[in-house]
């Protein structure tokens, strides 16, 4: 399929094809120019052929419309500030820092092991020391008080029954906390299922 999509998340589009659908909202795209890129967000890309498939503001995962645009929220990131962001919008957190604010709702990050990466959105980007971001994955109404480690109270317990969306995706699981994840803000999963799972975004969890 025929597309244009932004590239590491930038703003501009960059024509290309889908080279493969990844089945959890992402997909490979192979660009006009020769360059690859894997694992893009579906609302990343918009279709050039017209006839249906993918849509920029209704990805699989539900959202509200391009919660990383910065329109309406108020900028809570700043330079300098540590952080935790999914890299290159996979589902683990890497710690590092911002270091630059680009004013489009993108920040630029300087991660701890030496990588860096250009134009990731605030949606994908958790705040440390103390911090907050206002954003609509922040304030969405499934993340309650109880739910968030950020949002006041000490967040999950090990053992506590719980309800986390596996792999990122948009259906909840029922299982258990079995522990901190290795990222600050968090944790490890035993779903009911059998299945486990490190690391998970407490924002991707609910209490039961």
């Amino acid at each position: 399929e025929k597309v244009e999509a932004r590239y590491r998340g930038k703003a501009r589009y960059y024509p290309g094809r889908i080279r493969s659908d990844n089945r959890d909202g992402t997909y490979d795209v192979d660009y006009d120019d020769g360059e690859k890129e894997r694992g893009v967000q579906a609302e990343l890309i918009k279709s050039l052929e017209g006839g249906g498939g993918l849509d920029p503001v209704t990805p699989s995962r539900p959202t509200s419309a391009r919660p990383g645009s910065g329109r309406g929220t108020s900028g809570g990131l700043k330079e300098g500030m540590r952080v935790n962001a999914r890299y290159r919008g996979k589902e683990r957190f890497y710690p590092g820092k911002i270091a630059r604010d680009n004013y489009d709702g993108t920040y630029d990050i300087d991660y701890d092991d030496g990588e860096k990466e250009a134009g990731v959105r605030e949606v994908l980007i958790q705040p440390l020391d103390g911090f907050s971001v206002t954003s609509p994955r922040v304030s969405s109404p499934r993340a309650s008080p109880r739910a968030s480690p950020r949002a006041g109270g000490g967040g999950f317990q090990r053992g506590d029954k719980i309800e986390a969306r596996y792999r990122g995706k948009a259906r909840y699981y029922p299982g258990r906390i079995a522990g901190p994840g290795r990222q600050s803000g968090t944790y490890d999963i035993d779903y009911d299922d059998g299945e486990k799972e490190m690391s998970i975004a407490a924002e991707y969890i609910r209490l039961l």
